[in-house]
């Protein structure tokens, strides 16, 4: 009988002591996702329609412009994003703008491509595009692109490349140095 006593009485104590980690544990998971709220809130994320996309993908200034189209949903997009944000950062004194326009679904703006730019800590411009008429932009886009993720275009001026591809580092930059040389 007092072994029972003792074995109700050590599992209740270790219950109790589990109760208390899983609270702690749960307090800790509600505070971080105040935290990832609050941080998606900060977020001004615009939205275009093809008519509001086309100025910021046409520009003609003296910068060499670079254009992803992707999706948080896309494996290739995601792999190559980090290749996107060097470039960026190590280009921004050479006059390279990244503009990274995302497709992914407008239900999908708060629970995923939000929270994904927070823990990718995206640097580069960031903007939703939402446009249910793909028979015609996509063909305004590039006349030969089937639609597939990713895609890039470079440009500057004139000169316009598109491309419906996935990149390496090497490649991006080999691609975008045909734009920085005079």
């Amino acid at each position: 009988m007092k072994r029972i006593l003792f074995i109700v009485l050590v599992s209740l104590l270790s219950c109790k002591n589990e109760t208390a980690k899983v609270e702690k544990d749960s307090a800790a998971v509600v505070e971080e996702d105040v935290v990832n709220l609050n941080a998606q809130s900060e977020i001004d994320l615009r939205i275009y329609d093809y008519d509001g996309l086309e100025p910021l993908i046409n520009k003609s200034d003296d910068n060499v412009h670079v254009v992803n189209f992707w999706a948080t949903w896309c494996a290739p997009c995601v792999k190559e994003l980090p290749y996107f944000e060097t470039i960026n950062e190590k280009y921004a004194d050479q006059n390279v703008e990244v503009l990274l326009v995302s497709l992914d679904f407008p239900r999908n703006y708060d629970s995923k491509l939000k929270p994904f730019m927070i823990k990718h800590g995206l640097k580069s411009e960031v903007v939703a595009f939402d446009d249910v008429d793909q028979n015609r932009w996509i063909p305004a886009i590039n006349e030969n692109w089937t639609g597939a993720l990713p895609a890039t275009i470079i440009y500057k001026g004139d000169k316009r490349n598109f491309y419906e591809q996935s990149f390496t580092l090497e490649e991006l930059e080999t691609e975008l140095q045909q734009f920085l040389t005079p």
